[in-house]
């Protein structure tokens, strides 16, 4: 019996979780898993009303799931940062959620920016380091306020966060077995202090994986290559800040925030498991948001936290084989089909 903490959160959150659950209840039954739910009603709402983003409680009790099932953080009518760091944050850091898991596959090259770009070549993972970097926090304003202000923020590395998300990259990458290469990306020739402790990290646990191959590429190139040439990538190791950009352009390539899943993953502990593409709030009850990515975060769940392989690989199937035959576009309002409709096919489909 496993136990699923929900977090519909705001905006079209929880359009997008009920079509989540409305598969993962479809495939317990055919796969033979049981399951138990509990809701939290972490977000801007119940911050507008109490004040409250989410309380040390909470975050007790979500350590006693085997999973958690986020929707979306995000209220127009609370001030940009307060939810994100009061709920996002304070969970990835009390959980010891230190990686974020991307996966960019393209499932229909209809839906790809890209010229000439098939689902062959945009088949690639993003390892972000979750919990240190610039997203710590760190820093201090000096002068605040005069001509002489200065604002100093502070991207804190450790070796031992660094080790443990490299080492995770280079167990996935084996894992995963497709060309088992290994990129870190980063940016070694300006940010001289953090980038020489994970080059050097990166360069001694690689001497322990002769089986993966390696390379480097600055930040910048990396975007200039998703989209010139995204077939050259396999898995992309890198830090906080360089992870939270450029999966959003890897997002773009695979078609669209529409289809783009992740996790917040504490591998020995609690996982957090999300659609990327945020609470939307202009399309809040329309009924047209595509829940793809939310039904593309239960596949993630199934797989890596609960381990029922088969029914997260029955998830995708069905997910590709409606992105290929029956969705006009991956974009809000014009797939052809509602919210709740395509939830409806996935569950027809597997």
């Amino acid at each position: 019996m496993y136990k699923i903490a929900v977090m519909p959160g705001d905006g079209t959150g929880p359009e997008v979780v009920k079509e989540g659950l409305k598969v993962l209840a479809h495939v317990s039954k055919k796969f033979g898993f049981k399951y138990t739910t509990k809701n939290f009603d972490c977000g801007g709402e119940r911050y507008l009303k109490t004040g409250q983003t989410i309380t040390d409680q909470e975050i007790a009790d979500l350590k006693t799931f085997d999973a958690i099932y986020l929707g979306a953080i995000g209220h127009p009518d609370v001030k940009p940062g307060i939810l994100e760091q009061g709920i996002l944050l304070k969970t990835r850091f009390a959980l010891d959620q230190y990686i974020n898991l991307r996966p960019v596959k393209l499932y229909n090259q209809a839906f790809c920016p890209l010229k000439d770009k098939t689902p062959e070549d945009v088949d690639f993972v993003v390892v972000r380091e979750n919990s240190e970097g610039l997203y710590k926090g760190m820093g201090e304003f000096q002068n605040k306020g005069t001509a002489d202000e200065v604002a100093i923020q502070i991207s804190y590395n450790t070796r031992k966060g660094v080790e443990r998300c490299i080492r995770y990259a280079f167990e996935y990458t084996k894992k995963r077995n497709k060309r088992k290469n290994l990129t870190l990306c980063g940016k070694t020739n300006v940010l001289t202090f953090a980038w020489d402790l994970w080059k050097r990290t990166f360069d001694e646990v690689a001497k322990e994986y002769p089986d993966v191959t390696t390379d480097y590429a600055h930040v910048d190139a990396t975007t200039m290559w998703f989209v010139k040439n995204p077939e050259w990538f396999d898995v992309i190791v890198t830090d906080n800040m360089f992870g939270d950009i450029i999966t959003d352009l890897g997002a773009m390539v695979q078609g669209g925030m529409g289809i783009a899943a992740g996790g917040n993953l504490n591998p020995q502990g609690v996982s957090m498991y999300e659609p990327i593409g945020g609470s939307a709030p202009k399309y809040t009850g329309k009924n047209v948001i595509n829940p793809l990515a939310a039904i593309c975060s239960v596949g993630m769940l199934l797989e890596i936290s609960l381990n029922e392989v088969k029914a997260a690989k029955a998830i995708e199937d069905a997910v590709i084989k409606i992105v290929r035959n029956d969705l006009k576009s991956l974009s809000a309002g014009k797939m052809g089909y509602s919210t709740t409709e395509i939830g409806d096919l996935v569950v027809k489909n597997i």
